[in-house]
């Protein structure tokens, strides 16, 4: 088996932990490789996303280091997340007990799919987000004009300080601070949540990833697009978006944790 090692590299904790896995995998057999940063951090040879033919990944951090990691990886690999960040939502496992799950996945694991949505100008692709798309203007306290159309009807139209469009595993980021409602992540589907509406009536729409998603920009004021905190695209001031499922998922392997539960003792720690 071989094995892609990321780590976070601004911190020290992360590193240390990166070494020690690294030295247990290899002691079971596994062949190990380190993402590029990752590696010249350890001062080892190292490997470019793309470059690295891994049958699964390993990704120390927080989930800014995980939501890196699905972006850079041109074929999805299963991802299993050890937490060394605030949160860590898409991190199923923590420091202390990792060693204990992650040696037993040469034995064969599970793999959960968690659906990404794809954003299209112009029938290009801008990019592919597995928590949240953000479409927010470029000139702090300007409000933001949009038209939602869904399977091609004028479903709402709103100003407010931004739009979030997110997956049913963002719903826990950034849109629900923003007030959206927790999903599951099994539902297959988009969540829109305006960033402070100027009207009470604009509410978060939960809707179908088999529905034709369209949304419009008409704003004297121009915006940008940020796909999952890691990419910003110029929109311009009028622009219209498609949103869809992307082609691929994520790929999580399943450290049988229950979502609700693993929920309930991630927001406690807030």
């Amino acid at each position: 088996m071989k094995c892609l090692l990321v780590s976070r590299i601004d911190l020290p904790e992360a590193l240390v932990c990166a070494r020690r896995m690294k030295n247990a995998l290899e002691n079971e057999g596994v062949t190990v490789l380190l993402e590029m940063d990752t590696a010249t951090c350890l001062g080892e040879p190292g490997h470019f996303y793309r470059q690295a033919d891994a049958d699964i990944a390993v990704v120390i951090g927080g989930d800014g280091t995980i939501l890196r990691t699905v972006q850079q990886m041109q074929r999805q690999i299963p991802i299993i997340g050890i937490n060394h960040g605030e949160v860590g939502f898409l991190a199923d496992l923590e420091p202390e007990g990792a060693w204990d799950f992650i040696k037993t996945l040469s034995r064969g694991f599970a793999v959960e799919e968690r659906m990404r949505l794809s954003l299209l100008r112009n029938n290009t692709l801008l990019g592919d987000a597995l928590n949240e798309a953000l479409i927010v203007t470029t000139r702090p306290a300007k409000m933001l004009r949009f038209s939602i159309l869904i399977d091609g009807v004028v479903s709402e139209q709103f100003r407010s300080d931004g739009l979030l469009v997110s997956t049913p595993t963002g719903s826990t980021a950034y849109a629900m601070s923003a007030g959206g409602p927790i999903v599951d992540p099994r539902i297959q589907g988009f969540l829109l949540v305006p960033l402070a509406p100027y009207l009470l009536s604009s509410r978060p729409h939960l809707i179908s990833s088999n529905r034709r998603l369209e949304i419009r920009l008409d704003s004297s004021k121009p915006a940008n697009l940020v796909i999952d905190g890691q990419k910003t695209v110029e929109l311009g001031s009028s622009v219209s978006l498609v949103v869809q499922k992307a082609e691929q998922p994520a790929l999580f392997i399943d450290a049988h944790r229950n979502f609700f539960e693993k929920v309930d003792d991630k927001l406690r720690k807030l």
